[in-house]
């Protein structure tokens, strides 16, 4: 069985349309959510809509927090802020429920799932360094840790080190910390749209980098006059 592990799809239903097609034609039909679904992007009931269909396990992340109150904005930056006020006004009842009902965490054998960190999940942490990753090596037993939130794809290994975001093949005698990127809003230089599909049973990690329509996703966050910022951003992967 393959799993696709999304995150940070930021309500771009452009892209999440281009990642889902290429699921179907690979024949992947488990799809995780670790979280983000909705605020920056215009379309967050389409895509609050699509985890409900179609994703068997959905994360809480900070974006999607904030919009149920649970996290103070005032931490947020200028953007940030206007986005999350905007999707509070335009997000369906329904949907807000939805997320408030979303687990921090979810765990599979010593495979776990999360949004931002192992420890302390709805602190929102940061994995962004080896130094970060072996603290929670230290302090978690999970073999296994899937994270989004930094929007960066990356590698930990407990053996070597921070690696490269591409296609590996896991050592059973290792320990991983595996940022997936972000489907919506790619921050690594690459507007490609991110995320990973993991095969359990091979114990294999396949990074998959599509492009999508930007123009359009852009043109939709102008339309609702959401911050230039977050339309420019998306060309950039920044």
């Amino acid at each position: 069985m393959a799993i696709a592990i999304f995150s940070d799809i930021h309500a771009n239903l452009a892209a999440l349309d281009v990642a889902y097609s290429y699921l179907k034609n690979q024949g992947i039909s488990t799809i995780y959510s670790l979280g983000d679904i909705v605020d920056y992007g215009p379309r967050p009931n389409e895509c609050v809509d699509f985890v409900r269909k179609h994703c068997t396990v959905s994360l809480m992340g900070n974006h999607d927090h904030a919009i149920i109150g649970g996290t103070d904005i005032r931490y947020f930056n200028v953007y940030a802020q206007q986005s999350v006020l905007w999707t509070r006004q335009h997000l369906f009842k329904s949907h807000r429920e939805y997320l408030a009902t979303l687990p921090f965490v979810h765990q599979e054998g010593d495979v776990h799932y999360v949004h931002s960190t192992p420890l302390h999940p709805e602190e929102w942490d940061y994995i962004l360094s080896e130094a970060d990753a072996n603290y929670y090596f230290k302090y978690t037993p999970h073999r296994l840790i899937f994270i989004g939130h930094s929007h960066y794809p990356v590698i930990f290994s407990a053996e070597e080190g921070m690696l490269p975001p591409k296609s590996l093949t896991l050592r059973a005698d290792d320990r991983y910390i595996i940022n997936v990127g972000s489907v919506g809003q790619p921050r690594d230089g690459d507007p490609r749209l991110c995320f990973v599909v993991f095969h359990p049973d091979a114990l294999e990690v396949e990074y998959v980098r599509l492009e999508y329509d930007i123009d359009k996703t852009a043109s939709e966050i102008r339309e609702a006059g959401l911050p230039e910022y977050l339309a420019n951003r998306l060309y950039r992967g920044v």
